[in-house]
């Protein structure tokens, strides 16, 4: 018989299945400390207890699925023209929560301009989504449907990032425990304040993946973005400031303030008063 030589069977690992919501959800989002932000800041601004939450542009409305685990009278409403992040967030978060949680929740497919939009104590349009607003008007249309479909002192979140470095093309790095998350920004005109943004991924062990999210937006700043909500009838807005670690980056807790820092990338919340 021919000698044979004896080897070691090394078992192989299941590769990473691409899906980009799962990424964007593990790179972007945190859904679970976010709605409890919300909460807070209702809460002391108008010293009282939120029960229902719109979530405008709301993807796979994740927000939503967290918001209805905070207690059994809180209720949520998304709101998104795109069909397919809606059917992923049905399929993978929806139908995750109890019977009584699901009941609870109302996904509409409709245009955030719709006239008719559910009323609620919170509307909070997230991951600068209304940045898709180019024109003064447009953006004043959005602003001022949701005045009309916010409750009696209600308050609408919005977050808006800036610095010095979205006044030039950059793509920064995150690595992540199993993959690598892109953010590349493809310049900015400062005669039309608008810039392309896009977020790509590479999977440890794949190649990477471009363009997997594409933005078009414009850059709005803090002071225009409180001029429009204050015409449309908002009658007072605050500025969520977020603080630093010792690194000088970003530490994730935000505090009422009305003056800021001087960052090359900064974030914000501005929760605006009906």
């Amino acid at each position: 018989m021919p000698k044979t030589t004896r080897r070691r069977v090394h078992k192989s690992h299941p590769k990473r299945v691409f899906d980009k919501y799962d990424l964007y959800m593990e790179s972007v989002q945190s859904p679970d400390v976010d709605v409890l932000f919300y909460r807070k800041v209702y809460k002391e601004l108008k010293k009282k207890e939120p029960k229902v939450m719109r979530e405008d542009f709301c993807g796979t409305f994740a927000l939503c699925t967290e918001w209805v685990k905070l207690s059994k009278h809180y209720k949520a409403y998304g709101i998104d023209l795109d069909p397919e992040p809606i059917e992923y967030g049905k399929s993978h978060y929806l139908s995750k929560l109890k019977e009584h949680e699901q009941k609870r929740i109302t996904i509409l497919e409709q245009d955030v301009l719709h006239k008719n939009l559910p009323k609620s104590d919170i509307v909070a349009a997230m991951n600068f989504s209304y940045f898709i607003f180019h024109k003064r008007e447009q953006m004043k249309e959005y602003f001022r449907n949701v005045y009309s479909t916010l409750n009696s002192g209600g308050i609408f979140l919005i977050d808006v990032f800036g610095g010095s470095d979205c006044c030039d093309e950059n793509e920064e790095t995150t690595n992540l425990r199993k993959f690598k998350y892109f953010w590349h920004q493809r310049g900015f005109d400062p005669v039309t304040a608008k810039a392309k943004f896009n977020i790509h991924f590479q999977i440890k062990g794949q190649k990477k993946t471009e363009d997997v999210f594409t933005y078009d937006w414009r850059m709005w700043s803090i002071p225009e973005l409180r001029e429009t909500l204050e015409e449309v009838g908002f009658k007072k807005t605050h500025i969520y400031w977020e603080g630093t670690n010792k690194k000088g980056e970003g530490n994730g807790i935000f505090t009422r303030t009305e003056k800021g820092e001087e960052c090359e990338a900064w974030i914000a919340y501005i929760a605006s008063e009906r």
